[in-house]
């Protein structure tokens, strides 16, 4: 039985790929805030993180090698966005928490699961367009599409550092019915997760931004 790692599974699109990861007979190491989801299955593990919090970040990855398990597909989900980052002026309180969810606390997990990944292994860094310098024009989210710029920045260095023996791709997974967003997003959390799902399994080129199945600007 291979072995997912998810982060932020207690709902949106976590929920959905852990869901659905399951079903398909996979092992899944789901992360929330709290360590827990309101959904519970014999190959589901739920594990406390906080992105923010570097202690939670070390006991989370303890956790998880605790498991004896090893990892073949890391899915990295979890991600903030701060009420008030619709301002044009960039709010240094905002940006410093953003970066540390989405950026700063997602390299901090992902460089000491490395050591648990199986060989051929893929990382998924869930992006967004709007991390897109091709999207600047349409950003009217700058301290969230910073830290999505940043971070599809490390998923080239990281392809380039793991070349030979784990694939590491970027997915604007779309425009998702979420918390973060209230509901008003085009595609319901479950169509995502299909994205998502198909992308880690496929036999793709390491180091692309992908969405829908194909290669997305940076």
């Amino acid at each position: 039985m291979k072995t997912v790692f998810i982060t932020g599974t207690s709902r949106g699109i976590g929920k959905a790929l852990a869901q659905l990861f399951l079903k398909n007979d996979f092992f899944v190491i789901g992360t929330s805030t709290k360590g827990v989801a309101d959904f519970a299955h014999e190959n589901l593990i739920m594990v406390q993180l906080d992105q923010t919090d570097s202690a939670s970040i070390e006991r989370c990855a303890r956790s998880a090698a605790d498991l004896g398990k090893k990892i073949d597909i890391l899915i990295n989900n979890a991600a903030l966005w701060i009420e008030g980052d619709y301002e044009k002026e960039v709010d240094i309180f905002i940006l410093r928490k953003t970066l540390e969810a989405n950026l700063v606390g997602i390299v901090d997990l992902t460089e000491r699961l490395i050591p648990l990944m199986n060989e051929n292994g893929h990382i998924i860094n869930v992006s967004s367009r709007q991390g897109s310098f091709g999207y600047i024009t349409a950003m009217f989210t700058t301290s969230y599409s910073i830290s999505k710029a940043a971070l599809n920045m490390y998923t080239r260095a990281l392809a380039y550092r793991l070349a030979d023996r784990v694939t590491v791709s970027a997915i604007h997974p779309g425009y998702v019915k979420t918390d973060m967003n209230e509901g008003e997003g085009e595609l319901e959390p479950e169509e995502a997760a299909k994205d998502i799902y198909e992308l880690a399994l496929r036999d793709v080129d390491t180091g692309k931004f992908w969405y829908k199945g194909e290669v997305f600007p940076w």
